[in-house]
């Protein structure tokens, strides 16, 4: 094993946990990684040296608080290549912060008649939003469906995105299919016709490096849970321009400027749409996986390891006779998200089986039934790798693949 990926293995302290009595092998991490003992013993330092609440009191614990919750933001802009710390918000995860868009600005923007532009690949969060502000406005819901290759289909989508067009809303990266969507080719086309475009990046962010204005994104969403962080934590990165245009998503302390009997005056950006005491927890571990994932395992690191995993185990799932792959054939197209199917086995059969051996992998519509419709299936198996798994966890999966199969076959004779 590579010296570099020993050394990052050390840090996850679960990857010696037994299950079933065989070493753990994670093949979970779309849904959530696991985190590191350095994001850990931060949030601990929290809770130990100066945890209170953050932009309220001047004293000393709620000063230092209030300090490093906001050096995250900062951190968080120059992570994701903002032009400003007013562009990034604090909300509970990628869902919130989807659902926030369209409570704010599709509340206030979308009219009946308007296009909602969506892929055909989403995962319900960047979807059922825009589902009910279409039926709410009487808008239109349009989706963009794939070509041959289980790719995002860009004559289609160049057809679909229309001067009627008000809001483009697209994965960076299914995490079902594994593919890699041209934002910044869609960000155009939804700019040229007078659109915006919101990203869902949760399955981009902490694989590969992300810069928003690069990609020419107007929102961009991300959770921590799934680059190493905690839990409950999540960002929106928005244009500010936009984020002063919009109105506030939830009401209460701290998001206001001043509150009268009669009417109230809303904070600038950010603090407008942080209403309450935030997660503060959630904020500090995701400054320190930030810092963990510049300093410890660098994103390009990240994305060489696992699209060197990616070319070692395609070609073997492809080679299992009985297994169909689905998203993309080419491993170069793709990140370390496989999602299949083995014979007639349901999927969560074969999870159950694979578990016993310590596998662990997801089973199941993976929150993008419209996807699995089209691809033709109701349910398939996922593996998902990251930069702490190695070949021979691989080599592990496909073993238990095979023994999978044949425990199996005798049922169905």
């Amino acid at each position: 094993m590579d010296k570099d990926i020993q050394r990052i293995r050390a840090e996850f302290p679960i990857l010696k946990k037994q299950v079933n009595n065989n070493l753990l092998v994670y093949l979970d991490n779309a849904a959530t990684t696991q985190m590191p003992q350095v994001v850990e013993e931060k949030i601990k330092s929290f809770d130990e040296n100066y945890r209170a609440n953050v932009h309220r009191g001047v004293h000393t614990l709620g000063l230092m608080a209030t300090e490093r919750y906001e050096n995250v933001r900062r951190q968080v802009k120059d992570f994701i290549g903002a032009k400003s710390s007013k562009e990034i918000i604090f909300t509970s995860g990628c869902t919130d912060s989807l659902n926030l868009i369209a409570a704010t600005y599709g509340e206030k923007n979308i009219k009946a008649g308007d296009d909602i532009v969506v892929s055909i690949m989403e995962h319900h969060s960047n979807l059922l939003p825009w589902q009910l502000l279409a039926h709410k406005k009487g808008a239109n819901l349009k989706y963009i469906e794939l070509n041959d290759h289980q790719e995002l289909d860009l004559k289609d989508a160049a057809q679909k995105i229309t001067s009627s067009t008000k809001i483009v809303a697209v994965t960076h990266v299914s995490n079902v299919l594994g593919c890699i969507n041209p934002i910044k080719e869609l960000a155009q086309l939804a700019h040229k016709n007078g659109a915006v475009i919101v990203v869902d990046g949760a399955q981009a962010v902490g694989h590969f490096e992300v810069d928003v204005r690069n990609l020419e994104a107007d929102f961009y969403a991300f959770s921590g849970h799934k680059i190493f962080g905690p839990d409950g934590i999540g960002v929106l990165y928005g244009k500010e321009q936009l984020l002063n245009e919009m109105p506030p998503y939830r009401l209460g302390g701290e998001m206001i400027a001043n509150v009268t009997r009669t009417g109230a005056t809303w904070a600038p950006v950010p603090q407008k749409f942080e209403a309450g005491t935030p997660n503060i927890e959630g904020v500090i571990g995701l400054g320190a996986t930030i810092d963990f994932l510049k300093d410890f395992c660098h994103i390009d690191q990240i994305k060489e390891h696992e699209q060197e995993l990616v070319e070692y185990i395609l070609p073997k799932l492809q080679s299992i006779n009985g297994l169909t792959v689905y998203g993309p054939q080419d491993p170069t197209k793709r990140i370390g998200v496989i999602s299949f199917n083995l014979d007639r086995i349901h999927p969560h059969d074969l999870a159950t089986a694979l578990d016993l051996e310590g596998i662990e992998i997801r089973a199941g519509h993976h929150c993008a039934q419209p996807l699995l419709q089209t691809l033709g299936v109701e349910v398939a198996a996922r593996a998902s790798f990251s930069i702490y798994n190695t070949k021979s966890e691989a080599n592990k999966l496909l073993s238990g693949l095979v023994d999978a199969k044949e425990f199996f076959k005798n049922g169905f004779k």
